[in-house]
């Protein structure tokens, strides 16, 4: 399988920012730990992040026809981003949402996501694990078509 990972707004900023909700590992580390999971699961993975709403949107639309599945860490925009939810539907990639932290255990405003809702399923609280899980997730699902 060919996924794409997207990463939103502050992701690249792991290892610096809020490290006792996110942790220490940094977002080149995060990035090379995925990719070393997909390689073992003989997965192609390719990474993608941005702080830039339109941007995210751009790159789920060209995923379209090329990438049999897309794990999504939307950031804030999990909150709020209606743009992001329209254009997963629109392409019809079976995507799993991932969190590093566990939004129900935070602020209340993080507990809604728009986005889940264009998803097979969500995967928050794990830690940088979260995103081994939506790769595990997205197998299970191919195998079911």
């Amino acid at each position: 399988m060919k996924i794409l990972v997207i990463n939103g707004p502050n992701i690249n900023m792991l290892g610096i920012r809020e490290k006792n909700i996110y942790g220490k590992i940094g977002y080149d580390e995060l990035c090379k730990i995925i990719t070393d999971k997909g390689k073992k699961l003989e997965q192609d993975i390719y990474m993608f992040q941005s702080n830039i709403e339109g941007e995210i949107i751009n790159k789920i639309q060209e995923a379209y026809g090329k990438y049999d599945g897309i794990i999504i860490n939307p950031g804030a925009y999990t909150h709020y981003s209606i743009a992001i939810y329209d254009a997963l539907l629109a392409v019809s990639i079976p995507t799993v949402e991932v969190h590093i932290s566990n939004i129900y255990k935070r602020e209340e405003f993080r507990h809604k996501s728009v986005t889940a809702a264009a998803c097979i399923g969500q995967i928050s609280g794990f830690g940088v694990y979260g995103y081994v899980m939506g790769i595990l997730a997205l197998i299970e699902q191919n195998k079911n078509k």
